[in-house]
């Protein structure tokens, strides 16, 4: 998060600004900048009048937990530009232990579950971005082809510094390099990589019941892959 806390707001006005080839957002008339100083250059008008909206809606006090563009578009500037290469790694080995590569042999409720909602997902990333990952129901770690592997990283690489950190949220959120892909190219919606990622816990609830902590965390997550999806959108418009 870009701020350690709640401070005293300390502008009257935020608007959406052309600045060179793109557009920012201006408090007062002060181009915005990120924590470390970068300035904000956003590609798209409908991003910059987006985020210009959040730091409008922003009271008495500026509250980061409700600021996902500008923590964003910051986590972009100030973390993902300055080391991208690094960044792009970390993000690609998720692929190696994917999420929806691991599944149970029972119940058969949720073998069935697993199989419907993950198995077409595998198959898009080996049709689309020419990585078919391997599924297995041991405990142990499954050694995905090398070429996946790869083609998965170019599937990473391909996405600028803004984008790269509305996947990351994505990723981090869900535990499944291949559900935020899918997510980032259209592939899914909000909705379904929430179900995807939170199928087990859904499971059990269903099951079991939920805990307050379990639906804190479940909405934690819901919040991070709305917000991201909301910014990766706002990046093509």
């Amino acid at each position: 998060m870009f701020l350690s806390g709640k401070i005293k707001r300390f502008y009257k006005a935020a608007e959406a600004v052309e600045a060179g080839d793109g557009f920012t957002v201006a408090l007062d008339g002060n181009q915005l900048r990120s924590p470390a100083r970068a300035p904000l250059a956003l590609p798209s008008r409908a991003l910059a009048e987006a985020l210009a909206a959040e730091w409008a809606a922003q009271e008495e006090t500026i509250d980061p937990q409700v600021m996902a563009l500008t923590s964003l578009i910051y986590t972009a500037l100030d973390i993902v530009r300055p080391r991208r290469a690094e960044a792009v790694t970390e993000l690609a080995a998720y692929g190696e232990t994917d999420l929806i590569c691991y599944r149970v042999e029972r119940p058969d409720v949720l073998v069935a579950r697993q199989h419907a909602v993950w198995q077409p997902l595998l198959d898009w990333a080996a049709l689309e971005l020419d990585a078919p990952l391997a599924v297995t129901s041991s405990l142990l770690l499954q050694p995905q082809p090398p070429a996946a592997l790869a083609a998965l990283a170019r599937a990473v690489e391909c996405h600028d510094d803004l984008a790269l950190a509305g996947l990351s949220a994505v990723v981090k959120a869900s535990g499944s390099l291949v559900i935020g892909l899918a997510l980032s190219a259209g592939r899914l919606d909000p909705e379904g990589a929430f179900e995807a990622a939170e199928l087990h816990e859904t499971h059990q609830i269903e099951s079991w019941g939920e805990e307050p902590e379990s639906t804190r965390r479940r909405d934690n997550v819901r919040r991070e892959i709305e917000g991201a999806s909301r910014f990766l959108a706002l990046l093509r418009s």
